[in-house]
């Protein structure tokens, strides 16, 4: 979606529960474990820090006082050195390690205690990033990505059985982009916005690309074009961003319709449907190191040492939490991939969405 040397600096907003997202400035380096002498001290003081960035947004909000720039950001790094912080507390004693969460993340990092904490976070970032009054929606929000990513697909020239699977990517990607939910502003980028979490050229570069496939796409779905015909009387001049079709439909023409064609080979190298989701969205935060791994003939064997790629993964929280991670100078893809754990239920839920909208 984003050349490797462009790529943008703003974070996976909606990752693990307001997350998807995505890239910005790595946030202040934790101090080396030696120098943390009073590891449960420090995991007291960041449960103290996220307790009262959440109490101070929740005021604001139910004031209605003004927001500050970018107000998920401080929320987002509290939350991350809770995490961060109690990793390092269950390395020091393993026997901190307590009972399974309901957001599935590996109770080595998080306190299930703690559940109602990431409960109002999910909350605050609901409504910072509640959708502009001008922003138009669909009635068929989940049915609108299957059946883009499907009609893309075929037009690209896959079969009908592995366009489906295509179409099941796709949602996948809604969802780890902004956890199911349509066009989503960001609390921590001024730029990208929607559905699909594009900036402006994203989104205009993916309209150009949509025009040179749309005389297939209309041989091959004419009722998919007709829709898309509607949509785009609809939005006229505005923001196609805040529509939610065409913000699905730009996404995936910006990022992955020329990967869809692949898809058969990919799912053969990576047989598990979570698995090539989160291929699919290594495209979103690493695209030309990923796209690099999967010409190489060995893409989960395929190692990243450049540091400025692990910056980006770390800032998408993949090996962001506890020194250990944070030490890490390299991954292969297979790594990187179980690293992807805050994915997991994102993804998870895709699945079973798309076994809904498809009547299976």
């Amino acid at each position: 979606m984003r050349r490797y040397a462009a790529i943008r600096n703003a974070a996976l907003v909606f990752i693990l529960l307001a997350a998807p997202a995505q890239l910005r400035a790595a946030p202040p380096a934790l101090a080396p474990a030696t120098a943390q002498a009073d590891v449960p001290g420090a995991y007291n003081a960041a449960l103290g820090r996220f307790k009262s960035v959440l109490a101070d947004l929740r005021n604001r909000i139910n004031a209605k006082q003004p927001l500050p720039n970018l107000p998920g950001q401080a929320l987002y790094l509290a939350r991350n050195a809770l995490i961060g912080s109690y990793k390092d507390l269950t390395d020091a004693n393993p026997a901190k390690i307590g009972r399974p969460n309901k957001y599935g993340i590996p109770p080595a990092y998080f306190d299930a205690d703690n559940e109602p904490l990431l409960d109002e976070y999910r909350k605050l970032f609901d409504a910072m990033e509640a959708p502009p009054s001008g922003a138009q929606f669909s009635n068929t929000p989940f049915k609108d990505v299957v059946d883009l990513g499907v009609a893309i697909a075929r037009a690209k020239g896959l079969d009908a059985a592995n366009a489906e699977a295509a179409g099941r990517i796709a949602l996948g990607i809604f969802y780890a982009e902004t956890n199911g939910s349509q066009n989503v502003g960001n609390g921590r980028s001024n730029t990208y916005k929607g559905s699909f979490q594009t900036g402006p050229s994203e989104d205009l570069n993916g309209r150009r690309k949509w025009e040179a496939i749309r005389p297939q796409v209309a041989a091959i779905d004419p009722e998919v074009a007709a829709r898309d015909a509607r949509e785009e009387a609809r939005v006229g001049g505005g923001d196609h961003r805040y529509n939610h079709w065409t913000a699905v439909r730009d996404g995936l023409m910006n990022a992955h319709a020329e990967l869809f064609l692949q898809v058969p080979a990919i799912a053969k190298i990576l047989p598990d449907p979570i698995d090539q989701m989160k291929f699919f969205e290594l495209i979103q935060i690493i695209p030309s190191p990923t796209r690099s791994a999967l010409r190489s003939g060995n893409l989960l064997g395929t190692r990243v040492s450049d540091p400025t790629v692990m910056k980006y993964l770390r800032n998408n929280s993949v090996f962001a939490f506890g020194q250990a991670d944070r030490a890490r100078t390299s991954a292969t893809y297979r790594e990187i991939m179980d690293a992807m754990w805050l994915f997991n239920d994102k993804f998870a839920r895709a699945q079973a969405k798309f076994a809904e909208v498809r009547g299976r």
